[in-house]
């Protein structure tokens, strides 16, 4: 029997990204994310406004998405609730975040030299994507409470790395979906392939309702209502204004790269 229900958050299980990008000082961040998917060698990103790999997307255009098997789990944990951002957004602040620079060290991965962008590999992640930000998309422009809190990034692969063992026999270009065991996140909790819960998170510390988002309230409209919502006149937001704080702040409503 079905319920109507109304859970603070719809995150039914991704696998975790941690993505790695360039500082304006030339050092390197790193931050893990399962609000991503793929579609052939593009993938969509949504990503807080006010993370330090928005504003390093939004600067350089260049990341690389890496992902962790399940063996990764603990050093995935290690950078929950940690941010590049100095000093911490005031959202973060309030869930219990705390900046730190050296991610790589943090988490005990290392950094490799990618081969198409300045951003570098997570040496112990299975699967590394060498990737370009194609285009940024504003999330829910037509509602004043959100707009200017979420941006979607469209990132195109230009660099396919893979350990050698995920790959199906004698098929260089195909991963063994037997073999590959990608970490996933469902409901801020880590998984693997299995019904077991993989490791305790930190994440998961923070309450559900912290992400509670103005859409909950709006899915309570009739359907008459939804279809009479019109968009504003402009829904243009700039890359500086997002990294001059000009646009409202964000309240993290994605599980988002810090």
């Amino acid at each position: 029997m079905h319920i109507t229900s109304e859970p603070a958050i719809l995150y039914l299980g991704t696998p975790v990204v941690l993505i790695s990008t360039v500082n304006e000082d030339g050092s390197y961040n790193l931050a893990p994310m399962s609000s991503a998917f793929w579609l052939g060698w593009r993938c969509m990103l949504g990503l807080s406004a006010v993370s330090k790999t928005t504003h390093n997307l939004l600067r350089t255009r260049q990341c690389v998405l890496n992902l962790p098997s399940e063996s990764e789990v603990t050093a995935v944990n290690r950078l929950a609730r940690t941010t590049g951002s100095n000093p911490v957004p005031e959202v973060k602040v309030k869930r219990g975040y705390r900046y730190h620079k050296e991610k790589f060290a943090l988490c005990g991965m290392t950094p490799v030299r990618s081969q198409t962008v300045d951003a570098p590999r997570a040496l112990q992640c299975p699967i590394q994507l060498e990737a370009v930000i194609e285009a940024t998309h504003p999330l829910a422009q037509m509602d004043e409470s959100l707009r200017g809190r979420i941006l979607v990034f469209e990132a195109r692969v230009q660099r396919v790395h893979i350990e050698e063992s995920l790959l199906a026999e004698g098929e260089p270009n195909r991963i063994d979906p037997d073999k590959w065991r990608p970490l996933i996140m469902s409901f801020q909790r880590f998984y693997g392939l299995t019904p077991q819960q993989l490791h305790e998170s930190t994440l998961a510390k923070i309450p559900e309702s912290a992400y509670r988002s103005p859409d909950v309230e709006k899915g309570r409209l009739t359907t008459s209502q939804h279809r009479s919502m019109t968009a504003p006149q402009s829904s243009e937001i700039s890359a500086q204004k997002l990294i001059t704080g000009t646009c409202p702040e964000s309240q993290a409503l994605v599980e988002c790269a810090t």
